[in-house]
């Protein structure tokens, strides 16, 4: 069986700055995969790249065998990947009905169409459904605006379950979270549908290994650890980069 992502030697340059430097991962139809780094680990840049927002310097990027390395962002959407951002990016001004109606509309192939839908529209029915999946079908009719820096992140993952990817890459979602809201998120990233691949980077690594099958760890750019959520808690290596006492020359003697 293809491997969901594969990403091979995969390195961005920015200038004289290395950003990604030759990373390489393989991950499952179905795993749970989180990416742990300090700010500046090359996290973001390395989800910008599987996402098409930016390309590589050199390497490859699969999708399900299918090299996407060239493709437009709006390309691998539509062939299956979806993603959320750092910073929120919810429409405040309308319901989250109306967000969840208008993330189903929008990968639809008559997404511009005039005609006003129905109550028994099927992306109507559909953001419902999207609702219930990330527990908001009580906050319905209130503006996204309204809602809790927690509620908001829920409705991103549910617009990001709009087009019923095949993987989803998720940006930090328990950024900017009380530790009040993080155990609801954890539980709601932990039922999301088995059949979607999951990809999350993360800083808080308590969010991340409770949510993982496994985990890669970046820093400076390079990939310096992949483990199961067990193997990377226990890691000596892992734990010195989160203590801040370790650099790349470190990393090298490891």
């Amino acid at each position: 069986m293809n491997a969901a992502l594969q990403v091979t030697g995969v390195t961005k340059l920015f200038g004289a700055l290395r950003a990604v430097d030759d990373v390489s991962l393989q991950i499952a139809p179905g795993e749970r995969r989180a990416i742990l780094g300090t700010n500046g680990a090359g996290k973001t840049t390395l989800f910008n790249l599987i996402a098409g927002d930016e390309f590589p310097t050199r390497g490859s990027i699969r999708l399900f065998g299918q090299d996407i390395s060239a493709l437009p962002a709006f390309r691998r959407t539509r062939l299956g990947i979806s993603r959320t951002y750092q910073s929120s990016r919810v429409l405040r001004g309308l319901s989250v009905r109306d967000n969840l109606f208008l993330a189903v509309r929008g990968v639809q192939t008559h997404r511009f169409s005039l005609v006003m839908p129905g109550a028994g529209d099927r992306h109507r029915l559909r953001a419902m459904e999207l609702a219930e999946t990330v527990r908001l079908s009580p906050r319905l009719d209130v503006a996204a605006g309204e809602l809790s820096h927690g509620e908001q992140r829920q409705l991103e993952i549910g617009m990001a379950l709009a087009g019923e990817p095949r993987v989803m890459l998720l940006d930090e979602p328990a950024a900017g979270l009380s530790p009040a809201e993080r155990p609801e998120l954890t539980r709601l990233l932990r039922q999301l549908p088995a059949e979607v691949t999951i990809v999350l980077i993360e800083h808080d690594m308590d969010v991340a290994l409770a949510v993982a099958d496994r985990v890669s760890v970046m820093n400076e750019g390079s990939l310096i650890f992949e483990g199961s959520p067990q193997q990377t808690s226990a890691s000596p290596l892992v734990q010195s980069l989160y203590l801040g006492t370790i650099g790349r020359d470190d990393v090298e003697h490891h």
